[in-house]
């Protein structure tokens, strides 16, 4: 019996030892990937995983197919590494691809995982979960009847999914919230409007982008050529809730609004080709050939506006790159609450059979050498959140499992209570007031549902945050950038 299963085993082992070698590492976005040296092999781990192999398919209550031991196995493997890191098989490969061109079905929510459970990023703007009321860290228990407990995000994600117009029950979790909530949505088609506008009073441009896809650049352009008209007095950016996207749409963005050539981000991995500078450069933001320059025909005093752009704990990834470069360079005033911290770059690594791997292979900083990872970006102006009670304890990178550190010396732990974090709030906006001469009004008590603009406005006009940003604006008069 052993001399069998020793066979067995290097049989599998060569089959595993063929997988691995297979396994290219491409650079970001999907690019053909050089070649690299072969790393050795850890023979004694892979004769265990072998021997793990042979014992499953021999002693294992029921027959179990080779194709889910191995998928399982590469689940496993990713899983293990950080939040971020995933196998996609075909379908959610596919349904990755249709993503980012802002079209796909389902709920409309961000997600990751957290101690087993689905972790809500970000409702996504006019979606089943944001009219449901779904919020940025809430914890999804069970789907319909089934636990999601010991589920792998992609089987959570399949549930979620669906024919629209079909009904699904969410359990979730919600921190304050002394029992579970029980929310019925109705899935649909999810057609992402990323980017919206408007003009508020005149002299003042509302812009908001809801997740970086391929066309975010183009359409904010052509958003901020019909916006910006006239005497212009400030324009506001909000990235509130915007789980994040493509990088070059990031890049994009930014340089609409920072001199042109000016870094802003650059990336820190392993390998060579993960060692990225990008710049606000048309090579850097334009994806394809022959594609007109969308930031070149801007107003010229659109980089020169007062500024100001609204985050809070759903701004992740590449909204946080763009708040980020915006601070560094005080370009903008960063205005709401501290960003989700998703600093970490997933390269995808198209596999030969359709599916691929998500793989985590760099640390995002900013221009001025900041880690986004597990940290966020700070606001110059804090601001309580005017629908979340609980905004300052909600989940972010940094309390996922698993996640990686921000890349730099650790330093001592600091645990904070709900006191301490209210008296930092305090101090916060203390130094805002001395900075900017600005002191936020307190929070009202809103009724999430009051917040939802009426068919026709972009926003709401009871939006706190934004009231407040205005308010800023109004307050510095005519002048430049976040002087």
């Amino acid at each position: 019996m052993r001399n069998k299963l020793g066979q067995f085993g290097l049989v599998v082992a060569g089959v595993v030892i063929g997988v691995a070698i297979s396994l290219n590492f491409s650079a970001v976005a999907q690019r053909e990937s050089a070649s690299r040296q072969q790393l050795p092999l850890p023979i004694e781990e892979l004769r265990a995983f072998t021997e793990v192999f042979g014992r499953v398919k021999q002693d294992y209550v029921e027959t179990v197919e080779d194709k889910k031991l191995i998928n399982e196995a590469i689940n496993g493997m990713l899983t293990g590494l950080d939040p971020h890191s995933a196998y996609l098989d075909q379908e959610a490969f596919k349904e990755m691809q249709v993503g980012t061109q802002g079209e796909f079905g389902g709920l409309g929510i961000e997600v990751g995982m957290e101690d087993g459970f689905v972790k809500v990023i970000s409702p996504i703007d006019d979606t089943p979960a944001s009219r449901a009321g779904v919020m940025a860290g809430d914890l999804i228990v069970k789907l319909d009847e089934q636990a999601v407990k010991g589920m792998t995000l992609n089987d959570a994600v399949k549930l979620m999914r669906g024919k629209p117009n079909t009904p699904i029950r969410l359990t979730i979790v919600r921190k304050g919230e002394p029992n579970p909530l029980e929310l019925v949505l109705t899935r649909a088609v999810i057609k992402i409007q990323s980017v919206k506008a408007t003009t508020l009073e005149p002299g003042y441009a509302y812009f908001r982008v809801t997740q970086f896809q391929e066309s975010t650049g183009e359409l904010l352009a052509n958003a901020i050529t019909t916006h910006v008209k006239g005497p212009m007095k400030g324009i506001i950016l909000d990235l509130r809730n915007d789980p994040g996207g493509l990088l070059n749409s990031a890049v994009a963005v930014t340089a609409m609004f920072v001199e042109s050539g000016k870094l802003v981000v650059y990336t820190e991995g392993r390998a060579e080709d993960s060692k990225m500078r990008l710049n606000a450069s048309p090579e850097h933001y334009l994806r394809g050939r022959n594609r007109q320059d969308f930031v070149k025909g801007l107003p010229a005093e659109i980089k020169k506006l007062p500024m100001v752009v609204l985050v809070n704990g759903g701004s992740a990834s590449a909204s946080e790159i763009v708040a980020g470069a915006l601070q560094d360079y005080e370009r903008a005033v960063i205005m709401g609450q501290q960003t989700f911290g998703k600093g970490s770059v997933q390269t995808i690594l198209p596999l030969g059979n359709n599916t691929a791997i998500k793989l985590t292979t760099a640390r995002y900083f900013t221009p001025n050498g900041r880690s986004i990872q597990a940290k966020g970006i700070t606001p110059d102006i804090p601001l309580e959140s005017a629908i979340d009670k609980n905004a300052s304890l909600r989940l972010r990178e940094a309390d996922l499992s698993k996640h990686l550190d921000d890349g730099k010396p650790a330093a001592a732990p600091i645990v904070e209570t709900k006191d301490a974090k209210a008296a930092e709030m305090d101090k916060a906006v203390a130094t805002a007031r001395a900075k900017y001469n600005f002191a936020p009004e307190s929070r009202p008590e809103i009724d999430p549902k009051e917040l939802r603009p009426v068919p026709g406005e972009v926003v709401s006009k009871k939006d706190y945050e934004l009231n407040q940003a205005m308010a800023y604006l109004k307050s510095r008069g005519k002048g430049t950038g976040a002087d």
